[in-house]
């Protein structure tokens, strides 16, 4: 039986450099690559898509509509979109396999078109969706969310803000740099309209938009997701204890999606929440901390991993019919 072949079109992004990355060295699959002189060239392109059995888009959104249009009537080829573009259509599954107790691996594993979650929205959506589904959560719920996060969460532009900075950090610390605001943690899309809405939205079950707050911090990759959880916000009483019983049966048996124990000490170094404990790894640790009034759910992953190119590897290893934890850590 011939290897299946695999197209990463824009390997040169982040995430198409780490898939590239993950697939180096496996013998059960071919990588295919175009010549970088054809890279613009709509046939050469359409001939790598259509030569492919499976291609990853890691491209803007509408470099991946134009993609997937190349492809045209090409009858085996199969996506994996990195992109915003399809997250929300009804036309391509979302690329979460431990939803719905499992029921979206089967859907991800028989399906020509998947989209790859964004990174905030894995977390949120894992944390949230069990809640809604078990009717903890209403739908039309206020939540609010903030999500901490490596640089490298907020794409090229900020990547480049942060990668290129000259001054050492002992210095910045020392506030010899004073005008130099990426020293401190900095909230952005304060407009409140961040593109992983609608998915997390779609996927969660809400039909009220969370209010989301993503930070950026002067580090590389790794994120922590926090969705508080008052007592009188949920639509059945339920304290931290409750809520963790929920989200633990949601994920039994899962390899990538850990919940821990109510106030887990081990997630805590004196005190301070351990935010790069899952960097390396495909998986998304869910901690509830609080009490019997409240609680908050804090989704642990690596923004680059379970975030990006480990989801995407999860799925192109189910939808390929490998064990779906090949090239991953768990």
């Amino acid at each position: 039986m011939s290897k299946p072949r695999i197209f990463v079109d824009g390997s040169e992004g982040t995430t198409g450099l780490e898939i590239n990355e993950r697939l180096a060295g496996r013998h059960d699959l071919e990588v295919i690559a175009i010549d970088p002189a054809q890279r613009k060239d709509p046939a050469a392109r359409r001939a790598m898509i259509c030569g492919a059995d499976l291609v990853f888009l890691c491209l803007p959104d509408a470099a991946s509509k134009e993609a997937v249009a190349l492809a045209g009537d090409c009858p085996t080829v199969r996506f994996i979109d990195a992109s915003t573009a399809h997250r929300t259509d009804p036309a391509w599954v979302y690329g979460l396999p431990e939803l719905r107790k499992g029921a979206q691996r089967a859907a991800i594993r028989d399906s020509k078109r998947v989209a790859n979650p964004g990174c905030h929205a894995t977390g949120f959506n894992l944390a949230v969706a069990p809640l809604v589904a078990a009717g903890l959560i209403a739908p039309d719920t206020p939540l609010t969310c903030t999500s901490l996060t490596g640089f490298s969460g907020g794409g090229k532009k900020l990547i480049s803000a942060y990668a290129t900075n000259p001054t050492p950090l002992a210095a910045r610390q020392a506030k010899e740099s004073p005008d130099d605001h990426r020293v401190a943690p900095r909230p952005y899309a304060l407009g409140l309209s961040h593109k992983h809405l609608p998915e997390m939205m779609a996927v969660s079950g809400l039909t009220v938009a969370p209010v989301f707050i993503p930070i950026a911090a002067d580090y590389y990759r790794g994120m922590a997701v926090c969705v508080p959880l008052p007592r009188k916000l949920l639509a059945h009483p339920a304290g931290a204890p409750e809520i963790a019983a929920v989200l633990a049966d949601a994920y039994a048996g899962e390899r990538f999606v850990r919940v821990a124990a109510v106030n887990d000490a081990n997630e805590l170094d004196e005190g301070f929440f351990r935010t790069l404990a899952c960097n390396g790894t495909n998986r998304c640790d869910l901690t509830v901390f609080g009490n019997a009034e409240q609680a908050v759910v804090v989704a642990r992953l690596d923004n680059l991993g379970k975030g990006a190119s480990g989801a995407a590897v999860q799925c192109m290893n189910l939808m390929l019919g490998f064990d779906e934890a090949t090239s991953l850590i768990s």
